[in-house]
């Protein structure tokens, strides 16, 4: 039993639904995802889900508890129904899995005193500076230390799936998994020097923020079956670029259902959308590839420095990002 653990207000795109998405395929285990609150969960920086069940509905019917837990990054680290629901996790055995910044949210339990672990680079000094029990490691996308796991950035959802599907159901099952969503490797090597907070960084955001004339909504269409993980790739990318936002749009208001169950809710009405706006139908290709596709897209239209943007904030290890 897996257990993904949002909060109805704002949780991250990409660390709630590509490990979704990814463990579901493999089918190797129950995948729920769980909400603190009846309703929906709103997602940063975009989407908006409908999850499986209550944390309280989750105990009811699970009361031995998950086996693993992941934990996304959320726009609070303390929230008071998490910390307990996963410190009363931890206690019954499960492993947690804090995916990206969700390392601060287990850090807030106690959990990563005097353990080794890992978080999203853009986090790291205020992270160890709040918690200087925490053993920090560098250049590991992923740490396991006693029964808790930490990532690096948010692109670090997909080694981290595939080594627990690894885990659950061996080697081959996870190597057949890689190759279905098109990704040749997933070890826990890293550059963590290669993501850092650099002036062009800096300066990338102030332009392309202060440039508000120049921001726009492209439109992503929403469809039945629809890929979790490269729908949570291209939101998230084309909506970290400070110059554009991902809309997704259904010719009606109903949830619509993805490929593996979830069910998402369109931001917009309507049965088209500008062309010049509109992006490419999404799961054409692996999912591995939709991030990368995305970037190029956002090359060609606001500049290599803007790709570089949000390939840092993913901390994606986009080539040569080092040498710009």
């Amino acid at each position: 039993m897996i257990a993904i653990i949002g909060i109805n207000d704002m949780t991250e795109t990409t660390d709630y639904l590509m490990p979704y998405g990814i463990l579901k395929r493999a089918d190797v285990a129950d995948v729920v995802t769980l909400a603190t609150g009846p309703g929906p969960v709103t997602l940063f920086p975009v989407l908006k889900v409908e999850p499986d069940a209550t944390v309280v509905a989750f105990d009811a019917a699970h009361p031995d508890g998950a086996d693993y837990v992941i934990v996304p990054a959320m726009s609070r680290d303390d929230d008071p129904a998490v910390m307990q629901w996963i410190r009363r996790q931890a206690e019954q055995g499960a492993v947690i899995v804090g995916v990206c910044a969700g390392g601060k949210v287990v850090a807030a339990t106690g959990l990563l005193d005097g353990r080794q672990a890992t978080t999203h680079w853009f986090y790291l000094k205020g992270w160890r500076d709040n918690h200087p029990a925490i053993r920090y490691v560098a250049d590991r996308r992923i740490v396991v230390d006693r029964g808790v796991a930490t990532t690096t950035g948010i692109s670090a959802s997909m080694p981290m799936s595939l080594t627990l599907i690894e885990a659950i159901a061996g080697r081959a099952k996870a190597e057949a998994v890689a190759r279905e969503i098109g990704l040749p490797g997933w070890d826990a090597r890293h550059d963590s020097g290669a993501f850092k907070f650099t002036r062009p960084f800096a300066l990338t955001a102030i332009r392309n923020t202060l440039a508000f004339w120049k921001h726009e909504q492209v439109g992503l269409a929403l469809v039945p079956g629809v890929d979790e993980v490269s729908l949570a790739l291209v939101a998230a990318g084309w909506s970290r670029t400070s110059r554009s936002h991902a809309a997704t749009f259904a010719a009606t208001g109903d949830a619509v259902t993805t490929r593996n169950g979830l069910r998402i809710h369109p931001q917009s009405v309507a049965t088209s959308w500008p062309s010049d706006r509109l992006l490419p139908a999404v799961g054409t290709t692996p999912p591995a590839q939709a991030l990368d596709q995305a970037l190029a897209a956002i090359e060609a239209r606001y500049g290599r420095s803007t790709a570089d943007y949000v390939a840092m904030q993913l901390e994606y290890p986009r080539p040569q990002i080092s040498d710009r």
